[in-house]
């Protein structure tokens, strides 16, 4: 869409060019919830204000990765994630140098290394420490921007995958396999992605009038994401919406143990599509478009490398659902 106005823009929120103009400038007079609104359309309507000088992209950047520890070995989801943003950083003419942050670093607010030694001009933190440290690390002087999480406590940049969407999305397609008694695997209030998730199954199953049994809402883990052994119900529903794949085949793995037929017992969902092993059941999932939310991030820390003083923003990037083998349909009973 091109030569995209300030009252175009306020027309499609339904407020003034004023009020536009205020969002973008990041003055006072315009609610932060609406701030973020305006700003997202307009950079979905690829706005430029003609009043502004194009900020020079920065080139050659080192760019800390910052990742918890307990979130990365060889084969978790977040070394994948790792490799795919190094690889989009090195498109773009950048290097990325990574730190893991422990658990003592997080409870002793320590600054990580490549930071104190001055070695990066930006940070990018993949997962989610703890609030206080992201807090801490918001409040030095580099750029530092999120992936695949956010606070909604603290002010920065973030660039998170649609949970609630996609969640909502694997539990209408049980509901459409036929399926009404149905859990969930994930605590809550582990990580933003977590709730997210859960608040997406839970409004779907809201809508379609249909309970969640209390004692179907198994924790994997504690508040300090510590993995826990899985509790299963006396009576288990026909399905389950796991938070990760990692946790679907850990859950498959216990129904089994329990002689439950996966799915002709009981029908398992995952997330993130990235633990489909061969020869292992083919997994229903919902796939992250991990290379779109890499590619904002980059783009992102260039901009505030390059100066760029415009409101931070929470951008939420879709994905798609997979349908394979883990779920049975009722209706064909």
């Amino acid at each position: 869409m091109g030569n995209v106005t300030m009252r175009d823009i306020g027309k499609r929120i339904g407020v003034s060019a004023v009020t536009v103009s205020k969002a973008l400038a990041g003055k006072s007079g315009v609610s932060e919830e609406m701030r973020q609104r305006i700003v997202r359309l307009a950079a979905e309507l690829g706005y430029v204000n003609p009043n502004s000088t194009p900020a020079k992209p920065a080139q050659g950047l080192d760019v800390g990765i910052l990742v918890p520890d307990r979130f990365f070995s060889n084969d978790t989801f977040y070394a994948m994630f790792y490799k795919r943003l190094m690889q989009t950083l090195a498109e773009a003419g950048h290097f990325g140098l990574l730190e893991l942050i422990t658990e003592e670093m997080q409870q002793s607010l320590t600054l990580p290394n490549i930071v104190r030694s001055h070695r990066v001009q930006a940070l990018i933190i993949l997962g989610q420490p703890t609030e206080e440290y992201v807090r801490m690390m918001v409040n030095q002087p580099l750029p530092v921007v999120a992936l695949d999480f956010y606070y909604p406590s603290i002010k920065m940049d973030a660039i998170i995958g649609d949970s609630a969407a996609g969640a909502a999305q694997l539990a209408w397609h049980l509901i459409e396999m036929g399926h009404r008694d149905i859990g969930f695997v994930g605590n809550v209030k582990a990580t933003s992605s977590i709730m997210e998730r859960y608040l997406g199954f839970a409004s779907t199953m809201l809508l379609h009038d249909l309970s969640i049994r209390p004692e179907c809402v198994i924790r994997d883990r504690d508040d300090h994401n510590v993995m826990l052994e899985m509790e299963l119900p006396e009576k288990l529903p026909t399905a389950f919406v796991c938070n990760c794949d990692v946790l679907a085949r850990a859950l498959i793995d216990l129904l089994r143990q329990k002689n439950v037929r996966v799915p002709e017992d009981v029908s398992v969902v995952g997330y993130d599509d990235f633990n489909n092993v061969p020869g292992s059941l083919p997994l229903t999932t919902f796939r992250v478009d991990m290379q779109a939310m890499c590619q904002i991030a980059v783009k992102l820390t260039e901009e505030r490398c390059a100066g760029d003083a415009k409101p931070t923003s929470r951008i939420t990037v879709g994905g798609e659902c997979v349908y394979r083998d883990s779920v049975r349909n009722l209706n064909e009973q």
